[in-house]
């Protein structure tokens, strides 16, 4: 099959054949490359049979007996059916209050239309004896807007594991939060944005970064908190009975959190509490329980058998599903279902441990919300999944497989990036009702007034590489932005929580205004708030997007003035090519100018430039700036308010720098109150005042 039949098949399947740099030049991407991305994705063009049923296959959605199971709508609008028709049908429409209307669809340009419907929710529409969900949604998202009307919040971002809190065992979990919470709420905060909560692999905690977790469905179990469920002094016992509470305040006491050891003693006291929990006689958590996990259904059963099943493999060398003998890389098969009738009480007690972590968070967010906080916990969503854990198990159709997410290269990285993560295949979402794509989000709202979605143009596209390859030989594959967006406002109204997309770095044209049509806060950090050739002033910085100082991937500020950023990132040769790190530290010189320059216009500080070692002034500046733009709300990093100058992770780096690892002190029930803190919580309290 020839190179011009490759791109045709390609673009009809939503895979661009080009791409644009951060430098304006365009790239043409390879047929080869394009050829490995359809395969696949189920779309071989190997020669012409395989091209034409290839093709065959992307237009079956042209007939009603195609249609997808579910169609998305704005309510009030009327929305153009992928039907062929050039005569009216009449239909019934059956709406989530169970009200039926008997409708007409008006055929327009050779393809039928649903009229208006003014009512949200999921209704189902019956056509030709065919039953398709219709997911009316509002013209947007649920906005700070509407959370507080003309108000002008703030919170803060912090990494839960980062938390000190008394019998942690050295991982902050939902006590440390809730301390944090209380706190900041006491203080006027309205927000606490947290690092992701995603469920990683229990058998093996030497993998650990937030961003790379086994499943976005259910949450990682070392954030639970025993103590809010079962009472923080029967907890203390069980520590003691269990021989833990040495091992425990050891690692209580370590500046990095050591995520093998510390998670093995953690482990042991989530099973201590299992089986207090299954030999009490507390009949009202028992019935709490039973109806977790009737409620969790069949998504919640995979899960907890792949955690007992990935166990029993990482054991003997071999946690990737992927080679496992084939009937257990099944979660249906026979096989499968003999291991869980076997090991139900190991299935049981990862059961237990969601319904602890869950029970946890659905704590710390009431106890925001009863502290005053109008928004309370914003979860973070992580962009994909590692393909060898739970959901790429359980859900095979659903994923990517054969690709990988990343980012072509960049100044930074000149060799593009590869995460190691596969996301959601987008005609699996349109085949399947968007079924994975709805549990996913929410999941992630279930105890929390927001989400922060990370790396938001995946709602459009992804740069996919084929597994082998260089990640600069891949692509960018479309997704059903429309269709997304529209489901996340249904589901932002229904829980009545915000959306904030992560829209940093270079976007494709138009899509931040798209975002902010649909309701969804963009993110401004300080360090990429620029005008003309300075930073640009508090005014200047977008009204509808969630202001930061930094963000975790990015230098504090402190760490930022004193360029201690440069050095590491040298350190770990991460310059970029050919850059010296003089060159930089001369370019940071004449930054460190601009923006005091900057804090001083403003009126946000005054007097000579500090020194480069001399950070608290630039903090203070930077904060009250921060807080001083049009921003709904800011959501400085816990590091800013402390003045921390390490960030909590330093991209493209393993091993050579410690990730996801650093605590800090104190304990989070007096973080806020050391004198630097409270100074700096109050300027924010008083810059943005409770209504």
């Amino acid at each position: 099959m020839n190179d011009d039949a490759v791109r045709d098949l390609a673009l009809r399947a939503g895979i661009a054949i080009e791409w644009q740099d951060v430098s304006g030049k365009l790239h043409i991407v390879a047929p080869d490359v394009l050829r490995r991305i359809l395969v696949a994705l189920g779309l071989p063009s190997g020669n012409r049979g395989d091209a034409v049923a290839s093709r065959r296959l992307l237009a079956q959605r042209s007939s009603a007996s195609t249609l997808p199971p579910l169609i998305t709508a704005t309510a009030g609008r009327p929305t153009r059916l992928e039907v062929g028709g050039n005569e009216p049908q009449p239909a019934s429409l059956v709406l989530e209050s169970g009200e039926q209307r008997a409708i007409t669809l008006i055929p327009m340009r050779g393809r039928l239309r649903l009229p208006a419907i003014a009512e949200s929710g999921y209704h189902r529409l019956l056509i030709e004896n065919r039953e398709i969900v219709v997911a009316v949604a509002p013209s947007r998202c649920y906005t700070i807007e509407d959370a507080v009307p003309d108000g002008r919040l703030w919170g803060i971002a912090a990494q839960v594991y980062s938390l000190r809190n008394r019998n942690d065992g050295g991982i902050g979990d939902a006590s440390g939060v809730t301390a944090l919470v209380e706190s900041a709420g006491t203080h006027g905060a309205d927000a606490i944005a947290l690092s992701p909560l995603h469920a990683q692999f229990t058998a093996n905690p030497a993998h650990f970064g937030p961003y790379s977790p086994s499943t976005r469905l259910f949450l990682n179990p070392l954030y639970a908190s025993p103590g809010l469920v079962f009472g923080h002094d029967r907890v203390a016992q069980m520590l003691a009975d269990a021989g833990l509470t040495d091992t425990f305040a050891h690692f209580e006491r370590l500046p990095l959190i050591d995520w093998p050891q510390a998670a093995r003693a953690k482990l042991e006291l989530l099973r201590q509490c299992y089986r207090s929990f299954m030999e009490d006689n507390d009949h009202a958590l028992r019935a709490d329980f039973a109806q977790f996990r009737a409620d969790g259904g069949e998504l919640l059963a995979q899960h907890t058998v792949f955690e007992a099943l990935h166990a029993v493999h990482f054991e003997k060398g071999n946690g990737d599903w992927h080679e496992w003998p084939v009937d257990l890389r099944d979660p249906t098969s026979a096989a499968v279902t003999v291991f869980a009738a076997s090991q139900e009480d190991e299935v049981r007690f990862h059961c237990f441990l969601q319904w602890l972590t869950d029970r946890s968070f659905a704590i710390v967010q009431d106890i925001a919300r009863e502290s005053g906080m109008r928004i309370g916990l914003i979860a973070d969503l992580a962009v994909g999944m590692h393909p060898s854990g739970s959901h790429g198990w359980s859900r095979q159709g659903d994923i990517l497989g054969g690709l990988a997410i990343g980012a072509p290269p960049d100044l930074f990285n000149p060799r593009g990036q590869n995460w190691g993560l596969t996301g959601f295949s987008p005609r699996a979402l349109i085949a399947g009702g968007f079924t994975p794509f709805l549990a996913t989000v929410r999941a992630a709202l279930r105890n929390a007034g927001g989400v922060r979605i990370d790396h938001a143009m995946g709602l459009t596209r992804l740069w996919l590489i084929p597994d082998g390859a260089e990640p600069s030989d891949g692509a960018y594959l479309s997704y059903p932005l429309t269709d997304l967006l529209r489901l996340l406002a249904l589901e932002s109204y229904r829980h009545r929580a915000i959306v904030v997309g992560e829209d940093l770095g270079t976007v494709p044209e138009g899509f931040r205004e798209t975002l902010e049509t649909a309701g969804l806060h963009g993110m401004r950090v300080l360090w990429f708030e620029r005008s003309g050739h300075g930073f640009a002033p508090p005014d200047a910085w977008d009204q509808t997007a969630v202001g930061m100082t930094s963000t975790h991937d990015l230098p504090t500020v402190a760490g930022w003035w004193r360029g201690g950023d440069i050095t590491t990132r040298a350190a770990c040769d991460r310059l970029g090519i050919g850059v010296k790190e003089s060159d930089v530290a001369e370019e940071r010189a004449a930054d460190r100018h601009l923006l005091w320059r900057a804090f001083v216009d403003s009126g946000m500080a005054q007097g000579g430039e500090p020194p480069p070692e001399n950070t608290p002034p630039v903090v203070d500046a930077a904060l009250v700036f921060t807080a001083s733009t049009g921003s709904p709300l800011i959501l400085p990093p816990i590091e800013d308010v402390l003045g921390v100058e390490e960030q909590p992770n330093l991209p493209g780096t393993i091993d050579e720098h410690p990730n996801w690892r650093r605590r800090l002190a104190p304990e989070a029930r007096v973080l806020l109150d050391e004198s630097v803190a409270a100074s700096r919580i109050a300027t924010l309290a008083h810059k943005r005042p409770r209504q």
